[in-house]
């Protein structure tokens, strides 16, 4: 059995200790403009093959810079949140990762719709989708209560 007992309780899981949700929501914005400065510097190079490709076609090829940032995002995310680590080069960086509630591993399609589900839900609702986490148990935004995960340091 995995169980350890701190204050007289009796804790189950790393999700059920309060310690690992210290500083969550700090870390986690930081994360966020590490993160996209990274998707940011990964565009160029890609930006560079669209435009030699519109060269190529006469054109038609720089339509692809409609889709440029958000292809190298999801990209990114896939092949970061995604892996075994769950957690983008900005998350390990700030020392947090993604889990699920039911303990199983983030696969690349959830870290996908999860960072999808985050992009639509400030579209629509604006940032104040973020004062969920004001209000939620571990620190949860509305996305990761819509995907049944939470947020939590990787050290703890």
């Amino acid at each position: 059995m995995n169980a350890r007992v701190l204050d007289g309780d009796i804790i189950t899981s790393r999700l059920e200790d309060v310690r690992a949700y210290e500083g969550v929501r700090t870390r986690r914005i930081l994360a966020f403009v590490i993160d996209y400065f990274i998707v940011a510097l990964l565009t160029i190079p890609f930006a560079i093959l669209v435009f030699l490709f519109g060269l190529l076609t006469l054109g038609l090829g720089w339509m692809l810079f409609s889709i440029l940032v958000p292809a190298v995002a999801i990209l990114y995310i896939w092949n970061t949140l995604g892996s075994k680590d769950q957690a983008t080069t900005g998350m390990k960086m700030m020392g947090i990762r993604l889990d699920r509630l039911d303990g199983s591993p983030i696969d690349g399609l959830t870290a996908v719709v999860h960072s999808v589900l985050f992009w639509a839900g400030n579209v629509i609702l604006s940032p104040l989708v973020l004062l969920v986490s004001l209000f939620s148990d571990r620190k949860r935004t509305l996305h990761d209560l819509l995907l049944g995960t939470v947020v939590s340091r990787s050290g703890r």
